[in-house]
This record gives C-alpha cells, sequence and structure tokens, in this order.
C-alpha cells in the first residue's frame, strides 16, 4: 500500500490534486478541505491509501492518518465504498463523525449523501464499538483558492458531484442552489455545500 506521498504539488482540481514524487506525477483524490490546504508549487504531504479494483488503482489522500483510517473504517460496512466514505470525510469532521456513531445520532449521520435513515442505522450498529470519541472540532476554514468564472465553477462542481455518484439533475440543481444563496462561493466551499445540501435532501 502506498502509505504517504510527499513532493510539490503540481495542480488542483475541485476533486484531487497531482502530486510529483520522484518524477512521476500522482493524482491523489481528497476532502475539499484536504485540497484547500494544499497549494501549488509547493511541497505537500498526504497520508494515503491505494484503492485496487479490477479496472482502476485510485490513490486517495488525507490531511492525517486519522482520517485515511475512518476513510478505512467506513469501508468495512456493506455497501460503503470509496466514493461514499471520502464524501462522508468531507461532511462530516472526524470527531463529528466519531460522536454521531458513538450516540446513534442518525440525523447527522443522514447528512452524508447517499446515506438513507437504514444506512445510518447500519453504520451505527456495525461502528459504534469500533470508534473512540474526542471532544468536536470547527470545520477547518477554507484556503482561497484561484478565482474562476461563475459557469466554470458550477460545471466543475457539477462534474465531481457525477463523479461521486450523484446523477446530474439533482447535482445541478443542488449546485444552483447553493449559488443562489452565495453567487462568490469558491469552487471548494461550493463542493461542501452542495454535498450537505444532497445529503439534507434524502
Amino acid at each position: 500500500m502506498i502509505s504517504s506521498v510527499r513532493g510539490p504539488v503540481l495542480e488542483i482540481g475541485l476533486d484531487h490534486a497531482v502530486v510529483e514524487v520522484g518524477g512521476v506525477g500522482f493524482a491523489v483524490f481528497c476532502t475539499p478541505n484536504t485540497l484547500a490546504g494544499l497549494r501549488r508549487g509547493n511541497e505537500a504531504r498526504l497520508s494515503t491509501t491505494l484503492i485496487v479494483r479490477e479496472e482502476s488503482l485510485t490513490l486517495f489522500g488525507f490531511a492525517d492518518a486519522d482520517e485515511r483510517e475512518l476513510f478505512l473504517l467506513l469501508q468495512t460496512v456493506s455497501g460503503i465504498g470509496p466514493r461514499l466514505a471520502l464524501a462522508t470525510i468531507a461532511v462530516l469532521e472526524p470527531d463529528v463523525l466519531r460522536r454521531a456513531l458513538h450516540d446513534g445520532d442518525l440525523t447527522t449521520l443522514m447528512r452524508i449523501p447517499g446515506v438513507g435513515k437504514k444506512s445510518a442505522e447500519r453504520l451505527v450498529v456495525e461502528l459504534r464499538d469500533k470508534v473512540l470519541v474526542g471532544p468536536a472540532t470547527l470545520p477547518a476554514a477554507a484556503g482561497a483558492p484561484t478565482a474562476i468564472s461563475g459557469n466554470a465553477r458550477r460545471d466543475q462542481v457539477v462534474e465531481a458531484l457525477v463523479g461521486l455518484g450523484f446523477t446530474q439533475k439533482p447535482a445541478e440543481q443542488a449546485v444552483d442552489s447553493v449559488l443562489a444563496q452565495d453567487p462568490a462561493a469558491e469552487p471548494s466551499g461550493l463542493l461542501r455545500s452542495a454535498l450537505s445540501s444532497l445529503g439534507r435532501s434524502r
């Protein structure tokens, strides 16, 4: 397993960054909060895990090993794949997620895109005894990515949501709703808010 990567950041997209390691650029899929902490041209170190499928090798990156362990733990639950696990960490901070699992807080868990009541109950049953609970933390403040035009932001965020498994129309509606409230929203914040909106609409 590739447990970490370190090197200069070559590119930053809505759902991934390209980190150069030994002359090779690795595409690493991350949450919006993790991407917001990266800067093109600066060195980054990400905890990672490699997901191997018959048709692909996909590298997922995290701000620290704690997020990575939660990402792996979530996938031990039936029906939770890497994309949904990443979306879970994007919507809920690690300590908030642990507290919700420990307390059986279905309302909080149902904020996760793609998780309904039955899935939330399954998460609680299967993971409640596997998490250690600490004090909840506030979401990290987002950085200031390069400005992108409104239409380009909308299209890129919709594409990222579709890549996470949402269908086109609900993704577009969620993004349009967020932009209506905050027309100047940056891509990372727009993606996070749209994910939260899609989770609440279930």
